[in-house]
């Protein structure tokens, strides 16, 4: 069992940076590959990016490859997600959530186990 808390969400203006922590708890956490997903009103949970238990293998979807980046420390039970570039279409609540399985279907919201509670990303213009 993990438990997930993210932080660090805030207005930001577009062009600037932020960055995401997820703190989990438990002593498994180095099992389980984790997700970024987030979600804009009126709009579905979308995956933005993922990364293997050990974060030697990262995979991102294509609307933030190349401005987003996820890494962890394992031994701080943590995961980041460093946002560059940001654009007001990047406004959303952003989760993360964790996984036993890395591989197809890393995108897919379904095959995630535990998820945070959510924190509010807000890009103005």
């Amino acid at each position: 069992q993990v438990q997930l808390v993210e932080s660090g969400g805030r207005l930001v203006q577009a062009g600037g940076s932020l960055r995401l922590s997820c703190a989990a708890s438990g002593r498994t956490f180095s099992r389980y590959a984790m997700g970024w997903f987030r979600q804009a009103p009126g709009n579905e949970r979308e995956f933005v990016g993922g990364i293997n238990w050990s974060g030697d293998n990262t995979y991102y979807a294509d609307s933030v490859k190349g401005r987003f980046t996820i890494s962890r420390d394992n031994a701080k039970n943590t995961v980041l997600l460093q946002m560059n570039s940001l654009k007001p279409e990047d406004t959303a609540v952003y989760y993360c959530a964790a996984s036993l399985h890395w591989g197809p279907g890393v995108s897919d919201s379904v095959g995630y186990d535990h998820w945070g509670q959510g924190t509010q990303v807000t890009v103005s213009s």
